[in-house]
Formats: structure tokens, C-alpha cells, sequence
């Protein structure tokens, strides 16, 4: 009976794995074809591997500006996401306020509620109103704002970290800040980390507010906006190899981003089953 089960696990999880994979896999290997190769169809591998479209797609589909955009973009959102959510996760734990258990229903209301667009108009409003309506801080002050899934991660954390520890560095003459970034941070470390790959892969994958954000400059553009602008070139000519390069070159900064935080979600699976 154990052979039967777990046959058929191993057969969900390749299946689970073929689908996952395949359409990275095409992808991939449509970005060697020539456009005309791709609108066929008729070959699954390409009859002549076209390497420039990568340096095409790079130099003269500008995504070199659009991936220093994103990288800006993702970098500054990241940062900025884990200051606020590790700085209120460290509030909400140790000290008691008035309000506090509905600052902390709002942080969940955020993160179960999903209601996208519907606010993208009073976010742009607001960004208008003081001059980031033209600007990627905009789109990235808006990023850090959703944090929540941040918040909860890294306060479930938080909870692992000895209060004793603020009391023997406040005996020894530790303020609240300096107690946060000289030893509650060091120990908040593998949350850190997983809530970095969260917010970067959030913030790089993005499309609407960045799209929305600059329409009125191009320059400012992100990889995402600048991949779907590529579906038609010149005279309307679908540019789908030059879409698939980029398509590639857009999963890179990701794949290092999941290297550098796989230790911490190694940790945080090996803190899941502990005890």
C-alpha cells in the first residue's frame, strides 16, 4: 500500500513539476528563434539558435533602462518594506498602545481584502498631490504601504525572540532603538530574508502602477511595462522573439534573489519543525 502511495505522489509532483516547467522551457527557447520561426509553430526546437536577440532585445529594445528601472524600483521597495514591517512588528510585540489590536486587524484586513484597481485612482490622486504622480518614488511608496505579509511574518518571529533580552539591554542602558537594531535585528535575520525575496519579487513583477505612473515618461519604464509594450513594433509587426528574451532576461534578478534568501527559508522550515 506505501509503494501505491507513494507512486502516486511521485507522479503528482512530476506532473506538477512538467507543468511548471514547460512553459519556462518554451520560453526559453523561443527567445533563440527568428519571429518568423515563432508565428509557425512548427518546430520545437530552433533550426538556427538566434543569440543576438538577446543583445537586440538589450541594446535596442532599451531594456537596459528598463531593468535599471526595475532594479531601482524592486531594491528601494525592498528596503523600505522591511524598515516599516520589521519596525511595527517590533512594536506591536513588545509594547501596548491604545488601538493596537485594530492596527493590527487593518494589517490583516489589507492582506485577506484584495481590491486592486479600485484604489489605484485616490493612490494616484494622492501621489498627485504631492508631486511623486511623474516619479518611481510614487510607485515605490505605494509598494512599501502593502507590507503587510511582511508584518505578520516577521512578527511571528518576533514572538521567538526572549523579551529578556530587551530587559538586560535596557539594564545595561540600551535605548528601544539601539536594542532593535543591535540585537533584535541579528536575530530577525532569516525572516528578513524571506520577506526581501517577497518584497522583490512583488515589486519587480509589478505592472499596473508603473504602467500607470509612466505614461506620460517612458524613460522611467520598468521591465514589465517595457515587455508588453514590445508585443508591436514597427508597423504593427509582433516582436514576440524579442519579448521572449526579455521574458528570460527578467527571471534572472529573481533566480539570484531565491539563491542569496534560500539559507533563510531553509532556517525558516528547519524553526517550523522544531519541536
Amino acid at each position: 500500500m506505501k509503494i501505491v502511495w507513494n507512486t502516486i505522489l511521485w507522479t503528482f509532483l512530476i506532473l506538477v513539476a512538467f507543468l511548471t516547467l514547460f512553459p519556462v522551457v518554451i520560453t526559453f527557447l523561443g527567445s533563440f528563434k527568428t519571429n518568423a520561426e515563432l508565428t509557425a509553430g512548427a518546430t520545437f526546437l530552433p533550426s538556427d539558435w538566434q543569440f543576438e536577440n538577446y543583445l537586440e532585445a538589450w541594446v535596442h529594445a532599451n531594456f537596459s533602462t528598463y531593468t535599471l528601472n526595475s532594479l531601482f524600483v524592486a531594491s528601494v521597495t525592498t528596503i523600505g518594506t522591511l524598515l516599516v514591517a520589521s519596525m511595527a512588528a517590533y512594536v506591536v510585540n513588545r509594547m501596548e498602545f491604545i488601538g493596537k489590536k485594530l492596527y493590527v486587524g487593518l494589517q490583516a484586513f489589507t492582506m485577506f481584502v484584495a481590491i486592486g484597481a479600485v484604489v489605484l485612482r485616490p493612490q494616484f490622486d494622492l501621489m498627485v498631490k504631492i508631486h511623486l504622480h511623474e516619479s518611481l518614488w510614487g510607485v515605490i511608496l505605494i509598494l512599501i504601504s502593502a507590507h503587510a505579509s511582511a508584518f505578520f511574518i516577521l512578527l511571528s518571529f518576533m514572538n521567538g525572540i526572549p523579551k529578556e533580552l530587551d530587559e538586560a539591554a535596557r539594564i545595561d542602558g540600551c535605548s528601544l532603538g539601539r536594542t532593535f537594531w543591535r540585537i533584535v535585528i541579528p536575530l530577525l535575520t532569516p525572516g528578513l530574508g524571506v520577506c526581501a525575496l517577497f518584497a522583490f519579487r512583488g515589486a519587480w513583477n509589478e505592472y499596473l502602477l508603473p504602467f500607470v505612473f509612466t505614461l506620460s515618461k517612458p524613460e522611467l519604464q520598468t521591465l514589465t511595462v517595457g515587455l508588453a509594450n514590445l508585443k508591436y513594433g514597427i508597423a504593427a509587426a509582433s516582436q514576440t522573439h524579442f519579448m521572449m528574451a526579455g521574458a528570460c532576461l527578467s527571471i534572472l534578478p529573481i533566480l539570484i534573489a531565491y539563491i542569496f534568501a534560500n539559507r533563510s527559508f531553509m532556517q525558516m522550515t528547519a524553526g517550523s519543525l522544531k519541536g
